[in-house]
């Protein structure tokens, strides 16, 4: 029943039947154990976090267990809540055979791969990820787009961002997508991610977030390191900018200079829009 209960997401239910059960055998451990994670994260209980870390070691590291595919799932979990993803990967790496068309494996092994720099396996096996219950979740999209990002696939991760609906979510992808393409020199797609956070909030880090990708955009058009109409459409950025910061001269004016810099370039350059 627990099982059936955990399987349509009644978490609360699940920890009711369960809470006072006393695990003797390794399955009840490991129930427990998922149980007090799910109730532990959703209701952001250390408590209940510590109880799965136990329950999980316990299990990971018996010497009946520590060999078997559910030890080292136990031990791989203990590790992930610890957020010590090095470790999560020894297990996984283990196991991951049996495990290839696994989503919910191929998602935390993603965000493992990530989570260690291994960007180039975590955007491979995240993207592998077929469930549409894992892709709608907040963590795997923001963990998919840094991995893109991260690859230089900046433009599939605008994709994904394009396709979303505008909630608080979208607005936390937008900052990850302005300051990991910023981080990474994706100038072009951090200064669009920025122009869209300058006007949902007109705050300073936003603005001057949109100078400086707009800026290294220009250098990397100049540099023939980036096509010309990226050039264009930061122009028409910067042009936005000048207007939407009318009342505030300062600010208005730094947009204008940076303007005419760009302008007078591509006039000097004879350079147009493919």
């Amino acid at each position: 029943l627990v099982i059936y209960q955990l399987r349509h997401d009644q978490f609360e239910e699940a920890y009711e039947l369960i809470k006072d059960l006393e695990p003797v055998s390794t399955p009840e451990y490991i129930l427990k154990g998922v149980v007090n994670a799910l109730i532990g994260q959703k209701l952001d209980s250390e408590e209940h976090l510590k109880i799965t870390r136990e329950y999980f070691n316990l299990i990971g590291t018996a010497q009946s267990e520590c060999d078997t595919i559910p030890g080292r799932q136990c031990m791989a979990s203990y590790f992930f809540l610890l957020r010590d993803f090095p470790n999560v990967l020894l297990y996984l790496r283990s196991i991951k055979p049996y495990f290839l068309n696994d989503d919910t494996f191929l998602y935390l092994y993603g965000i493992a791969c990530a989570g260690t720099g291994n960007f180039s396996e975590a955007e491979e096996s995240l993207t592998a990820v077929r469930s549409e219950k894992i892709r709608a979740e907040f963590s795997y999209t923001s963990w998919l787009m840094r991995s893109h990002i991260m690859n230089n696939h900046a433009k599939r991760a605008w994709d994904i961002y394009l396709k979303m609906e505008t909630s608080a979510e979208s607005f936390n992808v937008l900052q990850l997508m302005a300051n990991d393409c910023y981080k990474v020199c994706a100038f072009y797609y951090a200064a669009k991610a920025f122009d869209v956070l300058e006007r949902l909030d007109n705050a300073p880090e936003y603005v001057e977030g949109k100078k400086g990708a707009c800026i290294g955009v220009f250098q990397q058009v100049f540099a023939n390191q980036e096509p010309v109409d990226s050039l264009f459409d930061v122009v028409k950025m910067l042009e936005s900018s000048v207007q939407q910061h009318a009342s505030e001269p300062q600010v208005s004016q730094q947009f204008e200079s940076i303007l005419k810099v760009m302008k007078d370039w591509l006039k000097e350059s004879k350079l147009k829009r493919k």
